[in-house]
């Protein structure tokens, strides 16, 4: 009888390990399957993106067809989407529960960013690249047939493996899209297959020609008492900053929608008052997505103190009215000319704090700190270690319940070990 015990116990363990094993490889194929995917894809987006660009630049006539490109993208929304588009926010609530996310968003955030960027309205390419990711994982999930709870973790892989492309950050990418979600938690049933993606993405985007930026700190301040209390400070504002952007997008998203009902008439007034702006600033630097003013900074070049609030401005106005893109890329932009504008004023190594307060910003805006120390790691270097960490844990608590996506749940205080459940405001 005993020996009958042993065989039946030996037989269940072999069972489970083989099934075990098969789901991991069906898994490791799909995780695969979905980074060459997302890849291709948000690589095409990416030189495209570039190409777009480097067309404005060129005509800069462009910018007088801002209010034409909000009433072209909120058309083509209308007629094909045919519902409510929340942005990147219809990504995470897809993972939070059984909403549908339609796959033709992918092609429809594709086409829609690139006309913002060619018109020269502010905004980012993450949104793009997260709306994207999500759209062809849950596709792929649905094309394979598996539940609810594997086409969530097929979202967060097309997620990773979008932004792992598009930004050359493939560890940060890989968390970002399981921490996002929910605050205080996280999805580590989707780490491995999370983590393939986003390597196999960003292999792709590589290959292609779409490589990482590199952003040179020449002169990192020894770590002291002194040191450590001048970046705390300035973390501080960051969290203050990334309140008041997160504020204004989405207070003035509310009362454009509440003042003007039309969606034709919002985005015809949105993009007439980038233009305005535009012409009286008398430049662009603050249009599309201001990577080349991200890069000046760590460069030496004079930044004045109110670069990092127009770019909020411009941001604002051009989100609120229909355009579509991202706002992670121009919070960098924000974080940069906050940290080289205060690091000049100060005297304390304009090019470190421009990187600290680009990461200390997408903190306090994402309210995802593992993701921002690792974009840091990834995009300035291990050495000023003990500055990033300060920074983002000072923006992750100054930054309150605040946030960019308001489908994003704060599952755990900030403050204390307890249960609260409730979304960002």
């Amino acid at each position: 009888m005993e020996t009958n015990a042993l065989k039946q116990t030996i037989h269940h363990k072999l069972k489970h390990n083989g099934n075990r094993a098969i789901s991991v490889l069906c898994w490791t194929v799909a995780s695969i399957t979905i980074g060459i995917l997302v890849g291709l894809f948000a690589t095409a987006f990416g030189l495209c993106m570039r190409k777009v660009i480097s067309i404005r630049e060129a005509h800069t006539w462009l910018i007088f067809f801002l209010p034409v490109g909000a009433v072209v993208i909120t058309f083509i929304y209308k007629k094909i989407l045919k519902v409510k588009d929340s942005g990147t926010n219809t990504v995470i609530a897809a993972i939070q529960s059984d909403q549908r996310l339609p796959f033709r968003l992918a092609p429809l955030i594709f086409v829609a960013t690139l006309i913002t960027h060619l018109v020269g309205g502010s905004a980012g390419r993450e949104g793009a690249a997260l709306q994207m990711g999500g759209a062809i994982g849950n596709g792929f999930g649905r094309l394979l047939r598996l539940n609810d709870t594997n086409k969530k973790t097929m979202i967060m892989c097309g997620m990773s493996a979008a932004f792992s492309a598009l930004f050359g950050t493939p560890m940060a990418a890989a968390i970002f899209s399981m921490e996002v979600v929910s605050v205080g938690i996280m999805h580590y049933a989707a780490l491995v297959p999370c983590v393939i993606s986003s390597l196999v993405a960003r292999y792709i985007a590589a290959y292609f020609g779409l490589h990482a930026e590199i952003y040179p700190i020449d002169i990192i301040p020894k770590f002291t008492t002194k040191t450590a209390i001048i970046v705390s400070i300035f973390a501080i504002i960051c969290g203050f900053a990334s309140v008041l952007f997160c504020t204004m997008l989405h207070k003035y998203e509310e009362f454009l929608s509440r003042k003007i009902t039309n969606p034709y008439i919002k985005a015809v007034f949105g993009g007439t008052c980038v233009l305005i702006l535009t012409l009286l600033v008398g430049n662009q630097n603050y249009n599309s997505t201001g990577s080349a003013i991200i890069m000046s900074c760590f460069t030496g070049a004079s930044i004045g103190l109110g670069a990092f609030l127009l770019k909020m401005i411009f941001t604002t106005l051009t989100l609120s009215c229909g355009y579509k893109g991202g706002e992670i890329v121009p919070t960098l932009f924000i974080g940069a000319t906050l940290g080289a504008s205060v690091g000049t004023l100060i005297g304390f190594s304009p090019a470190l704090m421009t990187a600290i307060g680009m990461g200390a910003l997408f903190c306090g805006v994402t309210n995802c700190p593992i993701s921002s120390l690792l974009i840091c790691f990834e995009l300035f270097g291990y050495e000023p270690m003990p500055y990033f960490l300060l920074a983002v844990a000072f923006s992750y608590w100054v930054s309150g319940y605040t946030g960019l996506y308001k489908s994003q749940k704060i599952v755990y205080s900030k403050y204390r070990s307890n249960f609260i459940d409730k979304h960002v405001q």
